[in-house]
């Protein structure tokens, strides 16, 4: 054969093997991914991946190959893909550059043929559920420049070593994971590249190395939600290209940086509960571009940086909690793109600003417990996106203007504690009030009637003003209100029995006026109503026969006409001979009775303390003292009161009807949250204060639950009981919901984590303790949040045992506007009250405020079409962008889940075992419409059908 020819043979071959390589090349990545695929359990986004089609590989959804034809992305986030990474063996995608697999449901571990991709520059794997043991799948990769991990179930580790080896990144997220210790000090040498640095919702502890100010690229820094501490490092101010800076809820303390943002490029700055203290540097909007600032609860103080006033695209300041001080006026500008301001708690001064009229944006403006003088300016009513206004505890003085109350969207109004005169303007109709507070002022004349036409009204306080004349029969027409309180005013007439409507009403005060008449026995059929004080007034004749009205004597104090079967009452139909001796009869029956409810207490204590001695307590008993102590426990009572230095007011962290709490920290560094109740004055022993301590004993020492609040032990000495828990570090879900962070970083998967967890622990108290256990009180303020968002099931006063029958006979007890409907008519509780107890929570979670509106508008949307109006996605809280992908259908049968959970026959509501078992193990799919076309109606019939939780 001539050479000529033998080399033509030769380049054939050589294009035939090489084309035939890349064509198996090119089937063996196909074949890789489509085994991949049929493990998953819901591969419906994967559809266009098929070899019986004639479409190549390469066209496949999420997919881009080479020139070569050889994958080198694959981008498949948010696909709602449900299983594991076992068959995907990469060593099969050589060439792969970037792989995006976030937000999805995967889990499992991470295949250790991830370590084949030594071409990788991005790997975004974030928002999924899965885990590795060492990270050693990362460690050939030094090419990333890229890398994204957050929100998945990676063991409590340090920061992975691998990480600083990879000294091209550009962008490294961790967040929403266990890793703990301290950073490097290389951290900032190695990875002097970075453009973005998320650590936010982990446990790194320790100072922030001061080798960040290396990072001279830096635009993103988020180290949120740790437990870093000390101060910030100067070299932070060298970090001239940020733009973004959260460092909010860590332990971080001294001054800000004085250079800190001088490259006049942030735009978003968050410093919330850290312990910084000194004064805000004007470096910070230097260059005019902050729209996001947020320094509350913190120990800042002095004036605002002036350069605040020309920040015109500012859109949230949230200054709560601190020590600002001067003039309010001269601190802000014009902001027309503003759409919230919370300065409460400070001590500026000034006076209202005309210009704030023009903010037309403006949703929230809270300038509460200030120093603020002078009068509300009128132009206030063109801030026609308000909805929440709260003046209150200034020194305002002046009228209240006409155009205020006739803003259409406003629905919260908050002026109290101030020194307003003047009449009560008439609220338009259009105006939907759900709070308004007026009380403590020095406002005059009657109240409007045209305030009964606001029917969304749902908290009505005009207490301690001058209001005169009757209690317009009008009042009777807010069928939504559930708090009126009128009390420490002028007004007098007689109680209008039309107030007997409001159906939905808990706390009613009319105390300190000059009411005369009887008090309407139509309100016996007031069966909510659980807090009533009518005390001081010139009222006369029977007390309704409703239980509530047979609770409390100091409710009728200084009316010397009532008579009833209430303690301190006379009996009606006493004469006025008998009177004297009925006093005498009062007064042996407390002689009598102070004694034996204190030694009965004592009694309780003590066979409390000897049945708990074969078990996990220990008791010791003194004179005046029984302890009742886990033995498990490596600290005293003793070492609690000498941490709160004998109950000293610096440790006081809450008060209420409760009683007090204190935090105490041990000194090994273990934080213990003390309740405090003192009955040692006779007239404070009551009956149902001593059972609910004795409750609280009885029930808490036996739980073991992750959700609910752990107790260690109590005590009783000198009158005094205390029970000591462990210290939940974010306080009440109802807080958290309601504050700034509600709105910001109290996001959509942390509620429904914390919903998981409360359906969990009442579960847990209904079906797997020794004795079944009925809460009775489950609100937004009985479950507290721990640092990682976990909830913790609180309050057990009012606890009972569930019997075999699984019902029982009470008086109604619970936080207002979680009470079951089936209490006000027949006060027989079941393990259901608690059921729907819980599906007002988690509907006020996701909607971010309490739904008695809405409660009371399901029945009509069920059967007519008004629910075809109402859509799920405008009543979620507007304050969080809308879910998407695998969460906006975790919230959809949520939502479905409470709809059951508040169903008025108690028989149609789920169990909360069936409840917390289908949030647990319910396989997930894609929503069966999306979500912005969802309504109510639709819901309430799936919910309502019988067939959701079987």
């Amino acid at each position: 054969m001539k050479p000529m020819a033998l080399d033509i043979l030769v380049f054939l071959l050589f294009l035939f093997s090489h084309d035939f390589h890349l064509k198996c090349k090119a089937e063996t990545e196909a074949e890789a991914l489509l085994k991949w695929k049929n493990s998953l359990s819901n591969p419906e986004s994967l559809s266009s991946w098929s070899l019986t089609n004639s479409t190549n590989h390469c066209h496949w959804f999420g997919i881009t190959c080479n020139t070569a034809g050889s994958i080198v992305e694959l981008n498949l986030p948010d696909c709602s893909l449900d299983g594991n990474l076992d068959e995907l063996d990469f060593t099969y995608l050589s060439n792969l550059t970037k792989l995006d697999l976030s937000g999805n449901t995967l889990t499992g571990s991470i295949p250790r043929t991830l370590s084949a991709l030594d071409k990788l520059t991005s790997l975004e794997i974030s928002n999924n559920g899965l885990e590795t043991s060492d990270f050693s799948e990362f460690k050939a990769m030094p090419t990333l420049t890229h890398l994204s991990l957050r929100s998945n179930n990676f063991p409590t580790m340090e920061l992975p070593s691998f990480i600083l080896n990879c000294t091209n990144l550009t962008v490294l997220d961790l967040s929403v994971n266990e890793f703990n210790g301290t950073m490097p000090d290389s951290l900032g040498t190695n990875l002097v590249n970075l453009r973005c640095l998320n650590l936010s919702f982990n446990s790194f502890s320790g100072s922030i190395p001061s080798s960040i100010g290396n990072m001279a690229s830096l635009e993103h820094l988020d180290m949120s939600f740790n437990l870093l501490e000390g101060k910030l490092p100067s070299t932070m101010s060298q970090l001239e290209n940020l733009t973004y800076l959260d460092l909010s809820n860590n332990k971080l303390n001294g001054a800000i940086p004085a250079g800190l943002g001088q490259g006049g490029l942030l735009y978003h700055a968050d410093f919330k509960n850290n312990a910084f203290w000194g004064v805000l540097s004007e470096s910070l909007c230097s260059g005019f571009k902050l729209q996001y600032l947020d320094v509350s609860y913190n120990k800042f103080y002095g004036a605002l940086p002036s350069c605040l006033r020309n920040c015109t695209g500012l859109k949230q300041i949230v200054l709560t909690d601190n020590y600002f001080m001067g003039d309010i006026s001269k601190a802000f500008g014009l902001h027309p793109k503003l759409i919230s301001l919370y300065l409460k708690g400070n001590q500026l001064t000034g006076t209202l600003s005309t210009d704030w009229g023009q903010c037309t944006s403006l949703i929230s403006l809270i300038i509460e417990d200030n120093n603020i003088s002078g009068e509300i300016p009128k132009e206030f009513g063109n801030m026609r996106s308000l909805q929440e206004l709260s003046l209150a505890s200034n020194i305002l003085t002046g009228e209240i203007p006409q155009e205020l109350v006739n803003l259409s969207s406003l629905w919260s109004l908050k002026l109290n504690n101030n020194m307003l005169s003047g009449h009560i303007p008439r609220i338009s109709l259009t105006t939907p009030l759900i709070v308004l507070d007026l009380s403590g002022n020095k406002l005059s004349g009657q109240i409007p009637a045209e305030i009964g036409n606001s029917s969304s009204l749902s908290s009505l306080d005009l207490s301690d003003n001058l209001l005169a004349g009757h209690i317009s029969e009008k009042l009777g027409d807010l069928t939504n209100l559930m708090q009126l309180d009128l009390s420490s005013n002028e007004l007098s007439g007689s109680i209008p029995s039309s107030l007997a409507r409001l159906k939905a009403l808990q706390q009613l005060n009319l105390s300190y006026n000059n009411l005369a008449g009887q008090i309407p026995e139509a309100f016996s059929g007031m069966y909510s109503l659980y807090s009533i004080d009518f005390s001081y007034n010139k009222l006369t004749g029977p007390i309704p026969s409703a239980i509530v009205f047979y609770r409390s004597y100091e409710a009728y104090f200084g009316n010397a006409g009532l008579c009833g079967d209430a303690l301190g009452l006379l009996s009606c139909g006493f004469s006025t001979s008998d009177q004297g001796s009925h006093k005498k009869h009062t007064t042996l029956l407390i002689a009598i009775t102070v004694p034996v409810a204190g030694c009965s207490l004592m009694l309780l204590v003590a066979i409390a303390t000897v049945c708990r001695r074969h078990r996990t307590s220990k008791v010791t008993e003194t004179e005046n003292h029984s302890l009742v102590w886990d033995t498990g426990l490596k600290f005293k009572f003793t070492d609690v009161m000498e941490a709160i230095d004998d109950f000293n007011e610096a440790y006081c962290i809450g008060e209420g009807s409760f009683g007090v709490v204190y935090r105490a920290e041990l000194p090994s560094g273990q934080v213990l949250a003390v309740k405090r109740q003192h009955f040692s004055d006779e007239s404070d022993i009551q009956e149902n204060n001593v059972r609910s301590f004795l409750n609280e004993i009885k029930f808490l020492l036996e739980v073991r639950h992750r959700n609910i609040v752990k107790l260690h032990g109590a005590c009783t000495k000198k009158g005094v009981m205390h029970l000591v828990f462990d210290y939940v570090e974010r306080g009440s879900l109802g807080d958290v919901l309601y504050s700034v962070l509600g709105g910001l970083t109290f996001d959509w998967a942390m509620r429904v984590n914390v919903i998981h967890g409360v359906a969990h622990a009442v579960a847990y108290l209904h079906n797997d303790c020794l004795q079944n256990i009925v809460h009775r009180d489950i609100s937004i303020n009985n479950v507290l949040l721990d640092n990682d968002f976990e909830p913790k099931v609180s309050d057990f006063g009012t606890a009972k045992m569930l019997k075999h029958d699984a019902s029982s006979w009470t008086a109604v007890v619970g936080s207002y506007g979680y009470i079951a409907p089936e209490l006000a008519y027949m006060t027989k509780f079941t393990d259901k009250c608690d059921v729907y107890s819980f599906g007002v929570v988690t509907l006020e979670v996701m909607m971010g405020m309490h739904p008695g509106e809405l409660l009371l508008n399901l029945p009509s949307m069920s059967s007519s079409s008004q629910g075809n109006d109402l859509l799920l996605k405008d009543v979620l809280d507007n304050r969080l962008l809308p879910p998407t992908g695998q969460l906006a259908e975790q919230i959809v049968f949520i939502v479905k889940v409470a709809l059951a959970c508040t169903q008025t026959d108690p028989a149609s509501r789920p169990t909360m075992l069936s409840i917390a078992q289908e949030l647990s193990t319910r396989k997930k799919s894609y929503l069966s419409e999306p979500l912005g076309t969802i309504s109510f109606k639709n819901l309430l019939q799936v919910s309502r059908s019988g067939v959701l939780l079987k």
